[in-house]
């Protein structure tokens, strides 16, 4: 098939809570909503995420414009909560990929600084399956996100490094 433009629009991952993924994106990642769309009747909420060096162009105020301009950009996260998971007890939870079987493994976030990123996230808490000096890749992290998927965090000069064994 020929590509016409085509071009990935987003990134789906189930949230338990929004709100605690919502801070997590927000106030951890550097994200910005961009728009929520609420399907009440099929009990379940849509939360799009970007980042603004990401972005093509300022977002509209119109809500239509907006809503187009949503469905052109590209890297977007797309967050989806099923209503009810955050107050049920019983809720295992949503399998991250990782853990066998596996499949779907991870989201990665650029930063200008990865050790710098790291020791914001070393302060607030945040839980690590991989430090920037671990293993055999140097100057890349992973990170877990409130529902324990994993977010890569690195630099595009620690990416050159790591490829080209600088």
């Amino acid at each position: 098939m020929k590509n016409n433009g085509n071009k990935l629009n987003h990134c789906m991952l189930r949230v338990k809570d929004p709100k605690t993924s919502l801070a997590f994106y927000t106030e951890v990642l550097g994200a910005r909503l961009l728009e929520k769309f609420d399907f009440k009747d099929m009990g379940f909420s849509l939360y799009f995420l970007g980042f603004n060096a990401g972005l093509d162009g300022p977002m509209p105020n119109d809500r239509a414009d907006r809503i187009m301009w949503l469905a052109n950009q590209s890297g977007i996260l797309e967050l989806t909560h099923n209503y009810g998971s955050e107050t049920n007890s019983d809720f295992g939870g949503y399998h991250n990929g990782n853990s066998e079987p596996q499949g779907f493994g991870h989201i990665c976030i650029s930063v200008s600084d990865v050790y710098a990123t790291c020791e914001q996230f070393e302060k607030l808490g945040i839980e690590f399956v991989k430090r920037p000096d671990d293993g055999s890749m140097k100057g890349l992290a992973f990170i877990k996100d409130p529902d324990g998927y994993w977010v890569e965090i690195f630099s595009p000069i620690g990416l050159k490094k790591i490829v080209l064994g600088e």
